[in-house]
């Protein structure tokens, strides 16, 4: 299939965009691209591909901006129940973590989750991705983290693969059972530390290299929420080494509400991403910015708390670290599926241009999950995710907000049509 007449076609073409390289969009304009079962072929204009490939079925889309996918590279997005009581708390003043202290929070929806069967975690969760993918989201990362047990951590796992597995949205999954210190272990975070460095990561391992379904997949991410009142820095050192020590890729949360060192650990330790990044230092920055450790800011985040402060994406970008954009999808901070909304609140509060917004979240967002060899871009090779939207113009994102500037969403060459929700076009 030829995809032709666009009025822009956003290529975003190379490695992870930083520093003053943020915003390369690789515009062509008329531009087409030529798929082939799952992958794409060929891009240039329309003139050309039409002529090079005459007999090849064609979907025009006069009209329309043509960019790939977005990739949502930190989700929370399996778990059961709601926090809407908490919500409440919060606009009347309520500091997040003094509602965690006081069993609400992270541990309110783990008791949710808990009880939840695998089949009640996915029937929760499909609406979820089904938001996500009508609002051009072709691949996100998806957390474990509301079990802080083995049993509940590893049913999350399970619902996880078992969502990727039935599509169209990819699923990279995370491990997360450093989210929160767990009901049984109150005042006792040391020895939850070590029962998750003894126990839970050893036992992780031996699980998923022994499950059919993942025999085709690296090994899942370790994160660690390293926060007050949550995982120390040594703490989190403690539980990283040892993910590391296994063979899994690494993760972190760091510097939400102060700041730890958490980001010099992840660039130390060679993690993957370091996200939020609210709090982050000067001293952090410039480690980020010697690194390939990508900094991925979750602007809903501050958004949905009612915070004042963003990350510092600016300080990031003259620094020349590699900034994404997420949208930490999840029951208590930021329910909020769309990425175009974060495109949208990333220019208003962090001041990025539309075009290095989509970039964050695009290809940047890829290298954050570790996938940009097959999505992110689009490149002849590459996976054809890809989306079609209903203006001609680019910079309407980050312009417009509260609705779906999606019209078509191709997800491995098979096309999607959306009208609230995205289904197969026959």
């Amino acid at each position: 299939m030829i995809i032709h007449s666009a009025s822009q076609l956003l290529t975003i073409r190379g490695a992870p965009q930083r520093g003053d390289t943020l915003g390369a969009l690789g515009l062509i304009e008329d531009g087409a691209v030529f798929l082939r079962d799952d992958k794409i072929i060929a891009i240039g204009s329309t003139p050309d591909l039409l002529a090079e490939h005459p007999d090849e079925p064609r979907l025009d889309v006069s009209g329309c901006v043509v960019l790939p996918g977005f990739v949502d590279p930190h989700t929370h997005v399996v778990w059961s129940g709601d926090r809407a009581a908490e919500f409440e708390l919060k606009i009347s003043g309520a500091r997040y973590m003094n509602i965690l202290a006081d069993g609400g929070g992270i541990l309110s929806t783990v008791r949710r989750t808990r009880a939840a069967s695998i089949e009640e975690l996915m029937a929760e969760t499909r609406g979820r991705l089904d938001r996500m993918f009508a609002h051009g989201t072709t691949t996100a990362e998806a957390k474990t983290g509301y079990g802080l047990e083995t049993g509940a951590e590893l049913r999350m796992m399970q619902a996880i693969l078992a969502l990727d597995g039935a599509g169209p949205l990819e699923l990279a999954p995370t491990f997360l059972g450093a989210h929160a210190i767990p009901p049984e272990y109150k005042n006792n975070a040391q020895g939850y530390t070590d029962e998750l460095c003894a126990e839970m990561l050893p036992f992780l391992h031996q699980w998923w290299v022994g499950q059919p379904s993942t025999t085709h997949l690296h090994l899942p991410f370790v994160d660690v929420f390293c926060e007050t009142g949550a995982f120390s820095l040594a703490q989190a050192r403690q539980i990283l080494t040892k993910a590391r020590e296994l063979g899994f890729p690494l993760k972190l949360h760091a510097d939400e509400f102060e700041n730890l060192g958490g980001v010099s650990l992840a660039v130390e330790l060679g993690a993957v991403s370091a996200d939020h990044l609210v709090r982050t230092s000067s001293a952090d920055i410039r480690a980020l910015a010697g690194s390939d450790t990508v900094a991925v800011s979750l602007p809903c985040t501050p958004f949905g708390i009612a915070e004042a402060d963003y990350t510092p994406a600016q300080e990031i970008i003259k620094a020349g670290g590699i900034l994404a954009l997420a949208t930490d999808c999840n029951p208590g901070t930021a329910w909020n599926e769309s990425m175009q909304f974060v495109i949208a609140l990333a220019c208003r509060m962090m001041k990025l241009t539309p075009a290095q917004a989509i970039v964050a979240a695009t290809l940047n967002a890829a290298h954050a999950i570790r996938r940009a060899d097959r999505i992110g871009s689009i490149e002849p090779g590459k996976q054809a995710d890809l989306l079609i939207l209903s203006v001609a113009d680019y910079r309407q994102l980050g312009y417009r907000f509260g609705t779906n500037l999606v019209r078509q969403i191709i997800k491995r060459g098979r096309v999607f049509s959306v009208d609230g929700n995205a289904h197969p076009e026959s």
